[in-house]
């Protein structure tokens, strides 16, 4: 698969590609050089904690009481 490099060294990473790792929005990739000269394109861990915020988007409503929300935004589990 073949990409153009913008002026500011930029490039899209092919959808194929982006499936094949599950990356989304947000996610920071790394690149390696391996020993033959070609790079690896991978899916960086994750560099810092998920906010408990963050792990409530998109979950709100399902099955979840309110009482069960106000817990995981304050952190009881």
């Amino acid at each position: 698969m073949a990409t153009i490099i913008t002026s500011k060294g930029q490039v899209t990473i092919p959808k194929p590609v982006r499936d094949l790792l599950g990356l989304e929005p947000g996610n920071s990739v790394e690149f390696e050089v391996a020993s033959d000269g070609r790079v690896v394109l991978l899916k960086s861990p994750a560099d810092h904690p998920v906010s408990r915020f963050a792990q409530l988007r998109g979950h709100a409503g399902r099955h979840l009481s309110t009482d069960q929300i106000m817990a995981l935004t304050r952190g009881d589990r």
